[in-house]
């Protein structure tokens, strides 16, 4: 059967759910009352967005977001008004070498996951089934972020840390063996787990379930869902994931996300896919935008890879236009999404240069 598509009429209205909630956040984080000291200074040296910004189009009237400031500055800069007073929960991303980059927030990891739960089938995720994490901690907000998403549905999560960044160290000082050992010191810890105690949901990166998979039949270990992020994934390697290592009996829920914008879910894999995936950010609290690398205005057309910009809008976070370190290619609104998805996303720039992505 064909791809489906999405009406006129539904695009339509989720542009205008869009706009609409664009509004808002403008209003937010650009009033004295509700707003940020980093965006109401902004203000002050630039030009008032609540005058300017009407349409998600008005968006391009921002100079691309700069992350380093999420680097330099105190986080006390991103605390909106509203939220004075109340203590935040510390993000961090990236920080391999150096200061990490880190985003507060209060809620906005709750409302991503609690969202998504709804995605996610009972069959794969049974409700009050245990899950396992295997992936980064630490004060990554994928560790809140799992253990919530569990919790609404009844369950307890495991967990199995790892350090990407020591992990991206040692790939890039050619320490491979020392790398292999550490993947498998965090791989064995999941095995025991599984050996000893019951679940059935499941989130790890896909290197990692390649591994975990060598060494435990997941199927019979009593995983029913995996759910994967992290590293970028080829259509080959999805169709080896769904064929080789899940069976094709464990239900398999690819997501495209990071610190900076929540989490973006895949539509199902249908035979005329060819594994190739699909994701849709949360809109209208973040906008993905396939734009043209050297001309960043324009987006690429459909099926064209492009660079991946992201632009978050929240009231605990407003972020316009930031240039993902991803390309993906552009694809077509689907249900049950109105608006536009990335595909087989991966590292920008990843057909010139060799890039270390270590296993998440």
């Amino acid at each position: 059967m064909p791809i489906p598509t999405v009406a006129p009429e539904a695009v339509a209205a989720a542009k205008a759910q869009l706009d609409a909630h664009l509004r808002e956040i403008i209003q937010w984080h650009f009033s004295p009352e509700t707003g940020c000291p980093f965006w109401l200074d902004w203000a002050k040296k630039n030009w008032d967005p609540r005058q300017e910004i009407q349409t998600f189009e008005d968006v391009l009237k921002f100079q691309h977001f700069q992350d380093e400031t999420l680097r330099d500055l105190q986080p006390e800069v991103w605390v909106p008004a509203a939220f004075k007073g109340r203590p935040f929960n510390i993000f961090e991303t990236g920080g391999t070498t150096g200061m990490p980059k880190q985003r507060i927030g209060w809620n906005d990891y709750k409302v991503d996951y609690s969202e998504f739960s709804d995605k996610i089938a009972d069959d794969h995720f049974p409700r009050g089934g245990a899950w396992l994490m295997m992936g980064p901690t630490g004060p990554r907000r994928l560790r809140l972020a799992i253990e919530h998403l569990a919790n609404v549905r009844g369950s307890s999560c495991y967990f199995i840390d790892l350090d990407p960044r020591f992990v991206k160290k040692l790939l890039s000082n050619k320490q491979y063996d020392v790398a292999k050992q550490y993947m498998a010191h965090v791989v064995d810890q999941a095995a025991t787990i599984l050996k000893h105690r019951k679940v059935s949901g499941l989130f790890t990166t896909p290197k990692l379930l390649e591994a975990l998979a060598e060494q435990v039949n997941l199927w019979e270990a009593g995983i029913r869902g995996v759910f994967c992020g992290g590293t970028s994934m080829k259509p080959q390697e999805v169709r080896f994931i769904v064929e080789e290592l899940l069976e094709g009996r464990i239900g398999f829920y690819p997501t495209y996300g990071n610190t900076l914008m929540g989490l973006a879910a895949s539509v199902p894999l249908q035979p005329e896919d060819n594994f190739s995936v699909t994701y849709y950010s949360p809109q209208p609290r973040a906008v993905l935008r396939v734009v043209k690398p050297t001309a960043t205005n324009e987006l690429v057309n459909y099926g064209e890879f492009g660079r991946v910009e992201l632009t978050t809008l929240t009231k605990e976070f407003f972020m316009p236009r930031f240039l993902e370190r991803d390309e993906a290619i552009r694809r077509a609104p689907r249900p049950p999404y109105a608006w536009d998805g990335v595909g087989d996303v991966r590292p920008f720039g990843a057909m010139e240069k060799t890039i270390v992505e270590g296993v998440y």
